[in-house]
């Protein structure tokens, strides 16, 4: 009697739902450990891992290419046009004992096809973020430091990041080698490169204070932009944070709320009903193998990755762009899997299927609707598969703290990770009780903090806090962050968006030449960055947010050319 209850209230939730109703940077920020795991079954190590050993630092010949990618054609392209310079950096600023003062080389590119010499010549600079420089080489040649050099006769720069691609200032990612890995000195590196760097091949001294520079970033690089225009007024001139990710937060629960709530209605009912049905059998034993089973992972060990696995396709909605050369297909491919019709598959775990009622019986007396049969599906076909022999404990088990203790410089996911750890937080959870959801209740604050714990032991030189210090983030302005000559930029259906200071959360502000705040009408993840060499090829949003950044961008410019020439006179 109590498995046919069960049944109708399968049903009675499949009613309700539907009719009421990523880089590896990008996966650890949706997925939390989760997404180690498909990082490893996607990137097979191509070559031995060199040895941690020695002191912190290593930019020998060697690594050299340690985190570069095999690259396609087009990136292949981009090399060519525009080559790699390096920048000496101190490893730590802030050493005032001396007994630090080993220096690593930082990764740039410029684009000069548009420099027009002069004493009011600008720089435009692309801050690399958390990810290779070479994945932003695209915005310098066709994207917004493209679009501000042409119309300003300005010079673009995408700045490496330390720590990513190959502005690598250590020998392994330990612990204490990631000590060095925070705002203050990220910062630094940016204030020291404005204002004594030479460019290759141009006469002229193009430093900060000396000439404007302004300064873009998307995303945690967009928070990175705002914070460079506060610490650093004297050398930033401008600065444009596109989805600037400026409050920093232990929990991210509103991130899914977002895409629930913009979605297609029927793709999220969908969602929510899978969710639904799947934590009301979860919490049984003999329910919870059947529903693993449909999945392809009833050899999975803990609920809490079960549930994991499922949020996974969830981060296509952030990988959405105007321009579907950068973008990808992947949310609406997503969607319309779960809204298919019931397809026999011989690889699927199910008992049978009844056409009258369009339901799916998996087990004795247990019956699920065709979407969450289809969502099981296109988990086993899209992720399940990537397990070799079915091993789905090693391949999606997060509990096995040794998984995470690989320190080689090719564990790439190390790096944002012990930011997300030391200082920015964003735990993507489960929203708070009562509220309609398309996660499981089971993705707690605990769950996906733990690899903390697991993938950074104490060092000799540092510990990583019991939970990240956001204060260090929050103290630079959190929502409210503001000067003249900054923009924000942020996506209308952004999931990043209740993070930045377009938040619900946020006071809202008025919209100026000196102080932009703007909203970029249906996009998504600072969609201003990547663009068209013609911008009339652009969709007419994207024209107008390109349009608005050249007119207060040169605004900008136009107030340095007077304060200059005033300055002159006296």
């Amino acid at each position: 009697m109590a498995k046919r209850r069960a049944v109708v209230v399968l049903l009675a939730l499949y009613t309700q739902v539907v009719c009421c109703g990523l880089g590896i940077s990008d996966q650890l920020r949706v997925l939390g450990p989760q997404a180690v795991n498909l990082w490893k079954l996607q990137n097979a190590r191509a070559h031995s891992r060199p040895q941690a050993q020695g002191s912190l630092l290593v930019q020998e010949q060697d690594y050299s290419q340690i985190q570069t990618q095999v690259g396609n054609d087009e990136k292949d392209a981009l090399r060519g046009k525009f080559p790699e310079h390096w920048f000496s950096q101190p490893l730590d600023h802030f050493s005032g004992d001396g007994q630090l003062t080993e220096t690593w080389r930082q990764r740039y590119w410029i684009n000069t096809r548009h420099y027009v010499p002069g004493e009011n010549t600008p720089v435009i600079v692309i801050d690399g973020g958390e990810t290779s420089g070479e994945d932003r080489l695209g915005f310098l040649d066709t994207g917004i430091a493209d679009i501000l050099a042409r119309a300003t006769g300005g010079i673009g720069v995408v700045l490496e990041h330390r720590y990513y691609g190959n502005s690598l200032p250590v020998k392994n990612l330990t612990t204490d080698s990631l000590r060095f890995l925070n705002n203050a000195q990220s910062a630094a590196d940016s204030a020291n490169f404005m204002a004594n760097v030479k460019f290759p091949g141009i006469d002229e001294n193009l430093t900060a204070p000396n000439h404007p520079w302004i300064y873009y970033g998307g995303s945690y690089a967009g928070a990175r932009a705002a914070h460079m225009r506060v610490l650093y007024p004297n050398l930033v001139w401008g600065a444009i944070a596109s989805s600037g990710v400026t409050h920093a937060s232990l929990e991210n629960w509103e991130y899914m709320e977002i895409i629930r709530r913009a979605a297609d209605i029927k793709c999220s009912g969908n969602i929510q009903l899978t969710v639904e049905i799947v934590d009301s059998l979860i919490g049984n034993p003999i329910t919870s193998r059947a529903i693993k089973a449909l999945f392809g992972l009833a050899g999975l060990e803990h609920n809490e990755d079960f549930a994991s696995i499922l949020e996974s396709p969830l981060g296509n909605w952030q990988a959405r762009n105007w321009d579907p050369e950068v973008g990808t297909t992947g949310w609406d491919d997503f969607c319309a899997a779960l809204d298919g019709k019931f397809v026999h598959d011989p690889d699927m775990n199910f008992v049978s299927y009844d056409e009258g009622m369009d339901m799916v019986t998996i087990a004795e007396d247990l019956t699920v609707p065709v979407p969450v049969y289809n969502y099981a599906r296109y988990i086993k076909e899209n992720y399940v598969s990537r397990c070799p022999d079915g091993a789905v404990e090693d391949c999606f088990g997060t509990y096995d703290d040794s998984k995470f203790r690989d320190t080689g410089l090719d564990q790439i996911w190390r790096l944002w990770l012990f930011q997300v750890c030391t200082e920015w937080g964003y735990f993507s959870t489960a929203p708070p009780a009562g509220k309609p959801r398309i996660v499981s209740r089971l993705l707690t604050l605990e769950y996906e903090s733990k690899i903390c714990k697991q993938a950074y032991p104490p060092g000799k030189h540092f510990v990583v806090p019991s939970f990240p210090n956001i204060s260090a983030v929050n103290a630079l302005g959190d929502f409210d962050i503001a000067a003249d000559r900054l923009a924000i930029i942020d996506g209308e259906v952004d999931p990043w968006r209740p993070v930045t200071p377009h938040s619900d959360y946020a006071r809202d502000r008025e919209d100026t030449i000196l102080r932009p705040f703007k909203v970029i009408g249906g996009g998504v993840h600072h969609w201003d960055e990547n663009g068209r060499r013609n911008l009339l090829e652009e969709p007419s949003q994207i024209q107008m947010i390109h349009e608005d950044i050249i007119v207060f961008v040169t605004s900008w410019l136009d107030d340095w050319a007077a304060k200059r020439a005033a300055h002159a006179e006296t």
